[in-house]
């Protein structure tokens, strides 16, 4: 189970870090990423990171603006999002996959969160 909190309402040029709790003993040995739903868009890969935290992937349209990382003694995982911008509006989903290896494909994520509201006002 993946429970994703942090989310809310932010002016354009704020920040929040999102977290992501895991349940069960086998978080560890799973990639992670963050993907995004705006309304009436596709859900879209925003950032990975493999089991061990040393690969990571964004998006060319976070690269340089968000940060991914993971405690795994913990069993969560965390998105730091700066430099926020209106067109980041969206809901944000922390996925699992059962591949260590950091991955951008949708498809590859096997578990999915709830999902947690981000809105960026102008």
């Amino acid at each position: 189970q993946l429970v994703e909190s942090g989310g809310g309402l932010v002016q354009a040029g704020g920040s929040l870090r999102l977290s992501c709790a895991a349940s069960g003993r086998t978080f560890s040995s799973y990639a992670m990423g963050w993907l995004r739903q705006a309304p009436g868009k596709e859900r879209e890969f925003v950032a990975s990171i493999d089991w061990r935290g040393s690969t990571t992937y964004y998006a060319d349209s976070v690269k340089g603006r968000f940060t991914i990382s993971r405690d795994n003694a913990k069993n969560t995982v965390y998105l730091q999002m700066n430099s926020l911008k209106p067109e980041d509006t969206a809901v944000y989903y922390c996925a699992a996959s059962r591949s260590r290896y950091s991955t951008t494909v949708t498809n590859d994520y096997d578990y999915w969160g709830q999902g947690t509201q981000v809105t960026v006002s102008s």
